[in-house]
């Protein structure tokens, strides 16, 4: 498939379907799924990073576990809003990625949310060597859950305006 605007998501999405939300590092990919009502975003396992056509197997083969419509992939925007080389990176990703997929693809700016998912992990009271190895899948959480909410915002709003 290709990108697509981030309200579009849902209309690609058939019955029963879930969103995927990804969060690209360097070392791993972090991977959280929404449940069936796009209502909450779940971390899953870590995906540690190879070569790209493992990488790719890896996450399709977990897509078609969680029954994915459609992915919400973390950019990594600078704080100025600009895109540097891991916002290229990503999007490199994504472009090598949909050419193995039909699934749509949908950006999430990401600049807070590995910040929010080491808080959240800290007030959890994880170890230090659990949150290395869980910070990308609550990161991906983090990035999903924000779309999620930003989709039933809209969609809200969308209801308030038909009535």
């Amino acid at each position: 498939m290709s990108v697509v605007d981030l309200r579009k998501l849902p209309a690609f999405l058939n019955a029963g379907q879930t969103l995927a939300g990804l969060d690209l590092g360097t070392k791993t990919i972090g991977l959280s799924v929404s449940d069936r009502g796009l209502s909450f975003a779940t971390p899953r396992q870590v995906i540690t990073r190879k070569k790209f056509t493992q990488d790719a197997e890896a996450l399709l083969a977990a897509f078609a576990r969680d029954n994915v419509g459609g992915i919400v992939i973390g950019l990594p925007v600078n704080m100025d809003g600009s895109e540097g080389p891991r916002a290229q990176s990503t999007r490199a990703f994504v472009r090598n990625l949909e050419r193995l997929t039909d699934l749509p693809f949908a950006f999430w700016d990401e600049r807070m949310s590995t910040v929010a998912a080491e808080r959240a992990l800290l007030e959890m009271d994880v170890s230090r060597k659990k949150r290395a190895e869980r910070i990308d899948s609550a990161a991906a959480a983090f990035i999903l859950q924000g779309a999620l909410d930003r989709l039933r915002a809209a969609g809200e709003g969308e209801a308030g305006a038909a009535r």
